[in-house]
């Protein structure tokens, strides 16, 4: 019997797998605080668009750039581990996001040092402590949209998955992977930004909503269809880690579990 619980190549794998997608969805969370301006950022001038009465530049919150590969591996996880696999660590990814938001919480709360204060203060930052606990203080209407969003959006991915795979079998995983994500993110996109900013203290107009909710989706179809060369490079590196034989087993047990 073996008994080494990290003996099989199969765990090591799906471990690799899971905290991949765990510590992007926990960084995701926590950089997403900030709002940046992409074409700046690119060294562009504004593109001043026009959608829902919204102009200006093009807004994205700074977690959108982590989430395709929370979705990705998602996908990849599906693909050989199926069902059971992406519910167990969407459901372990939601209580570590929890458990950092308490611990970010529990830190806000210490009396800051007063040469902490000073020095960054000779740095530039007049108040740290009020700096450190608007980024990391999430309220908590952020924090409820970003998991409802997450599990609601983890459910449909794994069913529009397996609806793809009962018609395509173990043939196009570009056309399950991209079209679970772009359906489950079309609703994730919205929910998220709904709860956080729309029902929640800043009431923001609907067409603000709507502009943000838009453009966000958009780089995330576009994100789904970018990956879509890292899904094959994912998988061809899975199938020489598991030998083909047992990497088309593991796709087989997946699609019915």
């Amino acid at each position: 019997m073996n008994t080494n619980p990290l003996g099989s190549r199969a765990t090591r794998l799906f471990v690799v797998l899971s905290a991949f997608l765990a510590v992007n969805a926990l960084c995701a969370e926590f950089v997403g605080v900030k709002i940046f301006a992409l074409e700046p950022t690119l060294g562009l001038d504004p593109l001043n668009w026009n959608l829902f009465g919204q102009s200006g530049s093009l807004s994205f919150t700074s977690g959108v750039l982590l989430w395709p590969f929370v979705f990705l591996m998602t996908d990849i996880i599906n693909e050989y581990f199926g069902r059971r696999g992406v519910q167990f660590i969407s459901w372990l990814t939601v209580g570590l996001i929890v458990y950092g938001f308490i611990a970010a919480y529990l830190s806000i709360s210490l009396v800051p040092a007063e040469f902490w204060i000073r020095v960054n203060q000779e740095r530039g930052v007049p108040d740290m402590q009020a700096a450190f606990s608007n980024i990391f203080g999430q309220g908590m209407w952020t924090i409820a949209g970003s998991v409802t969003a997450f599990l609601i959006g983890q459910l449909i991915d794994v069913s529009v998955f397996h609806r793809i795979r009962i018609l395509t079998g173990e043939r196009w995983i570009w056309l399950r992977a991209t079209g679970s994500t772009l359906v489950s993110q079309l609703i994730d996109s919205f929910i998220v930004l709904y709860i956080a900013f729309v029902l929640g203290p800043q009431q923001w107009p609907i067409p603000l909503f709507m502009a943000v909710a838009t453009v966000n989706y958009a780089y995330k179809v576009l994100m789904a269809f970018a990956l879509i060369p890292f899904i094959y490079l994912t998988r061809r590196a899975i199938h020489a880690y598991m030998g083909e034989e047992t990497a088309h087993e593991m796709q087989k047990q997946a699609s019915t579990v």
